[in-house]
């Protein structure tokens, strides 16, 4: 049984500390349920364990009394250990609404970060069922990058916003410690790349991707989300199989029920605009750009099952409104491409 956490206390953002521990997971469980489907944010030990390891980084909104009213973590989630993802919030009901918790839990993260040396970039995964993670985001001065269409299913919100259908969310990125790299561009996008790239909080030189297929072996790593139905495949080396391992790897996750693959590919590799018109001949689309994703920069290749209900995604800014309308005119061509390449196969 939880016991109850008395409104109107005053509190503090602090780093957390194992006390701390039970607080943080009855806070996920009283507002998300017991399935809450990442384990380290409903197990006390495994939480002091992510947070000893560092990780996980833990900022806690805490009482005199020591109740926990509010938690966000960084947390390392891409192929580059130098870059951390801002996630894991939330705030108590009695807390919320002009309290300000949630933009001072984020806005410690990313103190923390600053002072880290293991820490050289900071994202974020705003989602678009409303604007308040939006605006928040921005109000730290991260940029919109890439789009994760449809990335979630309504029923991880049920017991919060009234999101329908699957969600999409946002790829919000701050650098902490500039790193230039080359960036090559896939011819595809060559005219939409600058736009990604607008405004970026570091140096890069762009050229084009003109090399083909090397004759290494490819290598994935793919992650499973099955509570999702998403699945990331990071293209660690990519190799003149990619074609014939991507396809076996695409359909291995769709018997498992996937309805989501994103495709992480390195922009700092001379062969990516040949793995790119691989994808978008498979049905894949762009999603954006990913600062630092791999050291080098990365590049999002997205193919959903579901047709995205585009009407029903909120943005509340201009810039994410414009990369929006490219991603969707990429996905309505790239459908079109296949329609039309599947129409004459079947003639």
């Amino acid at each position: 049984m939880i016991s109850p956490i008395e409104p109107g206390q005053e509190w503090t953002v602090e780093l957390f500390t194992p006390k701390d521990a039970q607080g943080v997971t009855d806070l996920f469980s009283g507002i998300y349920g017991a399935g809450y489907p990442v384990k380290t944010y409903v197990d006390p030990d495994l939480l002091i364990q992510e947070n000893l390891a560092g990780r996980v980084i833990s900022s806690v909104a805490k009482t005199a009394k020591g109740d926990i009213v509010g938690h966000n973590a960084l947390f390392n989630s891409g192929p580059c250990k130098k870059i951390f993802e801002s996630g894991a919030g939330l705030v108590h009901a009695d807390y919320r609404g002009g309290h300000g918790i949630f933009t001072q839990l984020v806005a410690h993260g990313l103190a923390v970060g600053r002072e880290r040396s293991d820490i050289e970039l900071i994202y974020f995964e705003p989602i678009c069922t409303h604007p308040f993670s939006q605006k928040l985001c921005h109000g730290q001065a991260a940029v919109t990058r890439a789009v994760e269409i449809n990335l979630m299913p309504a029923a991880t919100y049920a017991k919060e916003a009234g999101a329908q259908g699957r969600v999409t969310t946002l790829l919000d990125f701050i650098t902490l410690k500039p790193a230039p790299c080359t960036v090559h561009i896939p011819k595809a996008y060559e005219s939409i790349f600058p736009v990604f790239y607008e405004g970026l909080d570091d140096e890069r030189q762009f050229v084009l991707s003109a090399q083909p297929l090397s004759s290494q072996r490819t290598t994935l790593d793919t992650q499973v989300f099955d509570f999702a139905q998403v699945a990331r495949v990071a293209v660690k080396a990519l190799g003149g199989d990619f074609p014939m391992v991507m396809q076996a790897e695409e359909d291995r996750l769709l018997q498992q029920g996937i309805r989501v693959i994103q495709v992480w590919l390195s922009s700092g590799d001379p062969c990516v605009g040949e793995a790119v018109d691989c994808l978008r001949n498979s049905g894949y689309f762009f999603g954006g750009v990913l600062p630092r994703w791999f050291d080098s920069d990365g590049i999002l290749m997205e193919k959903v099952l579901d047709t995205p209900v585009w009407e029903d995604i909120n943005l509340y800014f201009e810039r994410s409104q414009i990369l929006m309308a490219l991603i969707r005119k990429d996905w309505e061509a790239v459908r079109d491409l296949n329609k039309n390449k599947h129409g004459r196969a079947g003639q």
